[in-house]
């Protein structure tokens, strides 16, 4: 693992993808200052300060897409979870990779595809985790429920040990799920998730679709049903 540490930058995904072609494979780029962060589905993630986690992984597995890798999000979730709990707290998933303390979001992950011709020419996987907030400034973010570890154990976080901790986790048995894909987490995920059996509406690109969550199948899609009709998606977010 090699590791570019930046003062301050747009987005640590989008220095990633600037200089992808520079960058060799499983090198950690984080940034004490984010000032166009990105999450999901074109929104944006608010910078709380220096004391929080702005990171992305560059990963280049191999030269063609594999379906795994669609399920990266959800595998760093996990091992988010599993950090998570080391302090203490019961953190759930949102489908597909929301991770709660709570009900609230601490943290936001995204994955990004580089593709040129028929190669692939990367994977950047970024992730913002609320380690140092005062209560003030997740005020600011008034589209959703937030928190931030800090507040959930009443002490100051050590951002860098923190870190540490996850880069380690996720590089640990990052070879086995490249290997094995959702399978090797499916048990993990499903454990933490809190919709599963509950009645549900998904946003899907401009739409809605309403049903009960049956299951998470092995690809790691949600699985709908509605008049006794089963919906796969693949992509979108639990409202």
């Amino acid at each position: 693992m090699k590791t570019v540490y930046l003062e301050e930058v747009d987005s640590t995904n989008l220095y990633a993808k600037r200089n992808l072609k520079n960058l060799s494979d499983k090198t950690v780029i984080h940034a004490d200052v984010q000032t166009n962060g990105r999450g999901r589905l074109q929104r944006s993630w608010v910078d709380l300060g220096k004391g929080n986690l702005f990171l992305s992984f560059v990963l280049k597995p191999s030269e063609n897409f594999n379906d795994k890798y669609s399920n990266l999000t959800q595998y760093l979730s996990v091992v988010l979870c599993k950090i998570l709990e080391e302090y203490g707290l019961t953190p759930q998933i949102k489908w597909p990779n929301d991770v709660l303390i709570n009900g609230k979001k601490i943290a936001g992950i995204l994955c990004e595809t580089v593709v040129q011709g028929n190669s692939l020419r990367g994977l950047i996987l970024g992730i913002g985790v609320n380690l140092n907030a005062e209560p003030k400034s997740l005020e600011k973010i008034t589209d959703k429920e937030v928190c931030s570890l800090n507040l959930e154990i009443n002490r100051q976080v050590d951002k860098n040990g923190f870190m540490k901790k996850l880069t380690s986790a996720f590089f640990e048995n990052y070879e086995t799920f490249l290997s094995q894909g959702f399978d090797f987490i499916k048990n993990d995920y499903i454990s933490r998730t809190n919709f599963l059996e509950k009645e549900i509406c998904v946003q899907i690109l401009n739409g809605q679709k309403c049903g009960l969550a049956k299951e998470i199948n092995d690809k790691g899609e949600l699985v709908l049903l509605e008049n006794d009709k089963s919906y796969v998606l693949t992509i979108g977010d639990i409202l």
